[in-house]
């Protein structure tokens, strides 16, 4: 179902963007702001694991500096079929985590250090499983498409409000579609790619906790992650908030619809209805 839904809101937004750019500025102004768009996401794309491992100054680790970490991511690689990724330390206190990577011969998982200090070994073993799964499933891909349409639709909108017009400024353009552009249409598609990341967040739980056979164990460090996080504050950039297994941010500024993470109550009652079920 989480595959479904990110292929339909996918779908969702490829349409906006086509009917839109045909609306505003004909097929040309379509393909420009495609192109433009795509060019700004390819760069952040192919160079996304060196870009946010620096940002938060991640330290590459081997088993001999960090044995328990490596240890287990990998065990988890071994049993999820995966090239060994590099492992990386975070030198913060909030307990978090992230994966990253184009694909994964080419990925990375990065854990901080608080969360290596709260979590005993089960459940530092689901939190992993789950970025794993992110790697599994290619959701940096994913994310990056869905980020490519997404900028072409705000592209469109600048070219109007720069340039103006219409495919149809003969009959005095066309003020609907125009209203469309300047308003709604990047409302919407900002909606929509914060949906399909809060739906690979399920898609990572479900997988992750497939991979470590422990739900019940992700669901315990979700808990504590989410407890934390409240008290120990991360400097992170929101461009990166997607990233984290947990939102680092607090609870308390985000509107769900505008969150990239599915609220962590709902993801634990999951992750706990797998559990009884198995």
């Amino acid at each position: 179902m989480n595959w479904l839904k990110t292929f339909l809101l996918m779908g969702i937004i490829t349409a906006i963007f086509v009917w839109l750019g045909y609306e505003i500025r004909g097929e040309t102004g379509m393909i420009t702001a495609f192109a433009i768009a795509l060019l700004m996401n390819f760069g952040s794309y192919w160079y996304s694991d060196k870009i946010v491992l620096n940002m938060y100054h991640a330290q590459q680790v081997d088993e001999s500096q960090a044995p328990r970490l490596y240890s287990i991511v990998r065990g988890l690689t071994q049993r999820a079929n995966l090239p060994m990724p590099k492992v990386y330390v975070i030198p913060t206190d909030q307990p978090n985590a992230f994966a990253t990577g184009r694909n994964p011969k080419h990925a990375a998982v990065a854990a901080t250090e608080g969360i290596l200090r709260i979590l005993n070994e089960d459940e530092l073993e689901g939190v992993l499983a789950h970025e794993l799964a992110h790697v599994q499933h290619r959701d940096i891909l994913i994310g990056t498409i869905a980020a490519t349409m997404a900028g072409a639709i705000m592209m469109l909108r600048y070219m109007v409000l720069f340039f103006g017009g219409s495919r149809d400024d003969r009959r005095g353009g066309h003020p609907i579609a125009m209203l469309v552009a300047l308003l709604v249409a990047p409302i919407a598609a900002l909606l929509i790619q914060m949906a399909i990341s809060r739906s690979r967040e399920y898609g990572a739980d479900a997988g992750g906790a497939v991979i470590s056979g422990k739900p019940w164990a992700l669901a315990n460090a979700l808990r504590k992650l989410e407890a934390a996080k409240e008290v120990v504050p991360m400097d992170a950039n929101p461009a990166t908030a997607h990233m984290f297994i947990v939102n680092p941010f607090s609870a308390e500024n985000m509107v769900n619809l505008f969150s990239t993470h599915p609220r962590t109550a709902d993801r634990i009652a999951r992750l706990e209805n797998m559990h009884y079920r198995s």
